[in-house]
């Protein structure tokens, strides 16, 4: 059996990050089920940093990975910037004014850059868009393309540099705790830690369940993307085709599409949210449909092949803000979840976060400036405990 002092389940983002941050504080092993970390939901995301995405607790973890995002390249954790200029569009109708008025009051608070174009001036900066569709937009200047590549292998490189060790197809089988320790079975092998860090995505639940321990209500989220060349009328080109690959990324506010440019295509999803079971997910033909009808009818270009479609899970708790601290029901197991679709963009604080409660108790100083705080995060606020 292999000691450390902190086991983390799950080689996602989530799991790779808080791994790095605490192997400077003690010896850490991370056990993933897959052949390669970030299988599932990490390594099918289409990640875009965005401050104003998300309720206050995430708005306030992104902000907090900022400084983190902007540094990776001086600091040796990657060979180039993980952040480069995109910019996000969050466009509205005539009857989704009101949508557009609360996106830029709940985005401006700790990102004064935003601001509210009109339909005039959100066509000059997206004149892909459908003039009689348009009322206007809230315009996130700031908001950068993710290399997720590059961020979660850094992260792993980084736990490798400094000490820790990776197990692949290491499902997790059993998990005890005795004698002051939690001993865990995987097809890896064994395990045993004072602390075991629950990071395991759509699965968390289930770990909670093999450790003995309620669930806490997460749900995994079904959500499609697809790949395309965008196809202009040739007697109507658009002004803007020959820049597609600096368009902004062009959001719905009410979240019911999105696009944005994505290797020589365009990126689109339906911005779907279909509860799931733990799975492989896979993208569904109704989900691709309605992603191809809603550009369409926002866009002047038509969809007629589609290159690539895929799905992935996101994992919401009920309040869609994570759950991160120590289960008061059990002493040494950890709960580092429901990252949704936040996981990427938030991942630096968020693992800062987890190794501050598990080392000292308290969340680093600049982090809960910014308004973080343990007991939006506890994962007591979900049940009765």
């Amino acid at each position: 059996m292999t000691s450390c002092d902190f086991l983390i389940i799950g080689g996602g983002i989530a799991g790779a990050s808080a791994a790095f941050e605490l192997a400077a504080f003690g010896s850490v092993v991370l056990v993933e089920r897959e052949s390669q970390p970030g299988y599932h939901s990490t390594g099918r995301s289409a990640a875009l940093y965005t401050e104003t995405y998300g309720n206050q607790a995430i708005r306030a973890l992104t902000v907090g990975s900022r400084a983190f995002y902007d540094g990776v390249a001086r600091a040796g954790f990657s060979e180039h910037p993980v952040l480069t200029p995109r910019g996000v569009l969050l466009i509205g109708r005539d009857d989704q004014r009101a949508a557009l008025d609360h996106a830029f009051q709940a985005g401006s608070v700790l990102t004064p850059s935003v601001r509210v174009l009109t339909a005039a001036e959100t066509l000059r900066m997206a004149p892909m868009l459908r003039p009689d569709y348009v009322a206007g937009a809230v315009w996130e200047p700031d908001a950068m393309d993710m290399d997720v590549h590059a961020i979660h292998h850094g992260y792993l490189r980084g736990l490798r540099a400094r000490g820790g060790r990776i197990a692949t197809d290491a499902e997790l089988l059993g998990l005890t705790r005795r004698d002051g320790l939690w001993h865990t079975e995987t097809r890896a092998g064994s395990y045993s830690a004072p602390w075991v860090v629950n990071a395991a995505g759509a699965w968390a639940d289930t770990v909670a369940a093999l450790a003995g321990l309620a669930p806490i209500g997460l749900v995994p989220k079904r959500r499609t993307a697809i790949t395309f060349d965008p196809v202009f009328d040739p007697e109507r080109t658009s002004p803007g085709q020959a820049g597609m690959p600096h368009w902004p990324m062009v959001c719905d506010v009410d979240e019911t599409f999105y696009f944005k440019p994505e290797g020589g295509r365009l990126l689109a999803s339906p911005a779907d949210e279909t509860p799931s079971e733990p799975c492989d997910a896979q993208a569904e033909e109704l989900d691709v449909a309605l992603t191809v009808d809603r550009i369409e009818r926002a866009c002047l270009f038509s969809i007629r092949r589609i290159s690539h479609r895929w799905a992935g899970l996101r994992t919401f708790a009920p309040d869609k803000t994570p759950v991160v601290g120590p289960d008061s029901r059990s002493e040494g197991f950890f709960w580092l979840a429901g990252q949704g679709g936040y996981g990427i963009q938030t991942a630096p604080a968020m693992a800062r976060t987890a190794a501050g409660l598990l080392t000292s108790g308290k969340i680093p100083e600049d982090l809960t400036a910014l308004g973080v705080s343990a007991e939006d995060l506890a994962p007591g606020r979900l049940r009765a405990d």
